[in-house]
């Protein structure tokens, strides 16, 4: 039987094993996860597209993770030491626009793929902005994204459009930054999903 001190002294004298112990490193960190808007029952009058897709949006590496971004300048990338998202913000956002949209009674299914071949509608997404950038003592929160909805059948666009939200927090602490980028994820998500229903022919003045 291998005694601890050989089985590291092996291991390190392998291909790989220098990052594996780096992690035993890494600091603890707080796991945080965002809401998407109150959507109240969400019915708006009966069901006006069968299927829709909500593909896993696209970004930049830096963005493509489950680290909270602050930006201390436009050219600069930093992360928050003490705090992560629970999931790689791109699938964070999806699983937003998933449970918001899929709360109307406007979609007979809203998911991340379809339940057949191919779903009716697929939003295809590109995620620009999701980070805090500094301000003084304090930070602006800024979201961003670009969106289409596309027809499945033949792959042509139903609707394009840029969604942006902004927030300001009190200063570039956790507990500040946290609930800022949280109201900004709601007022996007909102924005992202009064968007979809309009374009599938949803008053949503008739929405509750």
């Amino acid at each position: 039987m291998f005694r601890p001190a050989l089985l590291l002294l092996l291991c390190l004298s392998l291909p790989g094993c220098a990052a594996l112990s780096a992690l035993e490193g890494e600091p603890d960190r707080n796991v945080f996860e965002l809401r998407g808007p109150d959507v109240g029952i969400g019915q708006c009058g009966g069901a006006r597209i069968s299927e829709l897709v909500i593909e896993l949006p696209k970004t930049r590496g830096t963005l493509d993770s489950e680290r909270i971004m602050i930006r201390p300048s436009a050219l600069q990338t930093q992360y928050l030491p003490d705090a992560v998202w629970g999931d790689p913000v791109p699938a964070m956002l999806q699983r937003l626009l998933v449970e918001t949209l899929g709360s109307y009674d406007a979609f007979g299914h809203v998911g991340r793929a379809p339940l057949g071949v191919a779903g009716d509608l697929a939003m295809i997404s590109e995620i620009g902005d999701f980070n805090a950038e500094t301000s003084g003592d304090g930070a602006l929160i800024r979201l961003s994204v670009d969106a289409q909805l596309v027809r499945e059948m033949d792959a042509s666009i139903v609707a394009r459009g840029r969604f942006a939200a902004t927030t300001e927090a009190a200063s570039t602490r956790t507990n500040d930054l946290i609930p800022a980028f949280d109201a900004a994820a709601q007022e996007l998500v909102a924005e992202m999903t009064g968007w979809t229903l309009s374009k599938v022919g949803v008053n949503t003045a008739n929405c509750r």
